[in-house]
């Protein structure tokens, strides 16, 4: 392992991993968590650091943070305000990580440290991206069962072959993790937002999910239906966000066509058939249907026009290799 993703840099200047860590009130397994990380990583012979985020803890989490920081520098810390979430968490310790691979995991001690070493095996191997698959879920059936029918839908929209995106034990190539805009729940939505940006090999490993030692769980059903909002939301930000007319322009033609054959078939139906078409629900129907077209398409054009100026201010593309021109040997 060691000689595998040894880094030939100095180990104060790149580590071989940065691990990042959401902290919410955790007080009492973050000592062991640290315990376990440095352990692991010691004795793969690892340079590291840790990142632990306080995401606005109301109990005694950053003083032990604090704690650590002084017996140990390579455990770091950011501390919020107040409780942002855990995808303004993992946004900011992106932001942060130095090392050549970034590996996430969850603060009460339900991931295990165990599997980080093979995770970045995989990354060694060509992988942008390991998701975690906690096969054995140690969580009540009230989660499981929700979490089971929410990946199946987002496994089928998102097209990518994974059946845990929410697990929190993850591992990244670094640029992964300085290319992907996590914010608001999208946290959830890593995988898709990576291959949006051309990072498609992604792949998962089953791993040892732990009962929660500490603590109680901090996320309620509500959470899924938020998910199901967001996976909307990252669906047409990855495939419409920079042509929102294929997706309004769309919306909009088919609904005013049928509305045009609605109220063409009323008015057939009047100047042919003498058949009263005032007072039908139909006619009314056709004539929101053009409206809503109408509106459709106008939105479409609006999107295109903001960006047009978006992508004229500024590029936005992932580049992975530059070969610069030479001047010509000549013999």
């Amino acid at each position: 392992m060691q000689s595998e993703i040894r880094n030939p840099k100095s180990e104060i200047e790149t580590p071989d991993v940065s691990i990042v860590v959401p902290v919410f009130e955790e007080e009492e397994s973050l000592p062991e968590l640290a315990r376990r990380i440095r352990e692991v990583c010691e004795d793969e012979g690892l340079s590291f650091e840790v990142w632990f985020v306080d995401d606005g803890s109301r109990d005694a989490s950053w003083a032990v943070v604090q704690h650590l920081n002084a017996d140990d520098p390579r455990f770091a810390g950011l501390r919020f305000r107040r409780n942002y979430g855990k995808s303004a968490a993992l946004a900011v310790g992106f932001e942060r990580a130095r090392g050549r691979f970034v590996v996430t995991m969850d603060a009460d001690l339900q991931d295990d440290p165990d599997e980080i070493p093979a995770l970045l095996v995989l990354l060694d191997e060509g992988h942008d991206l390991v998701n975690g698959w906690k096969q054995k879920r140690q969580d009540p059936l009230s989660k499981k069962i929700p979490s089971r029918f929410f990946n199946a839908v987002t496994r089928k929209m998102s097209g990518i072959p994974l059946h845990d995106f929410n697990c929190g034990l993850k591992a990244y190539r670094r640029e992964v993790v300085k290319s992907v805009r996590v914010y608001g729940e999208l946290h959830r939505y890593i995988p898709l937002l990576a291959k949006w940006e051309g990072y498609e090999r992604i792949t998962e490993k089953p791993v040892q999910h732990h009962p929660r030692k500490y603590g109680r769980t901090k996320f309620g059903l509500e959470r899924f239906v938020r998910g199901f909002l967001d996976l909307i939301t990252v669906i047409f930000l990855t495939r419409f966000a920079a042509r929102p007319m294929h997706f309004f322009g769309t919306l909009g033609t088919l609904a005013f066509f049928l509305g045009i054959v609605v109220n063409l078939w009323l008015t057939i139906d009047k100047l042919v058939f003498g058949q009263p078409i005032g007072d039908r629900p139909l006619l009314l129907f056709g004539a929101l249907l053009i409206l809503f077209g109408g509106q459709m398409f106008t939105t479409g054009l609006l999107g295109e026009m903001l960006i047009r100026r978006e992508m004229e201010r500024t590029a936005a593309y992932q580049i992975s290799e530059t070969l610069a021109p030479t001047a010509r040997q000549t013999a």
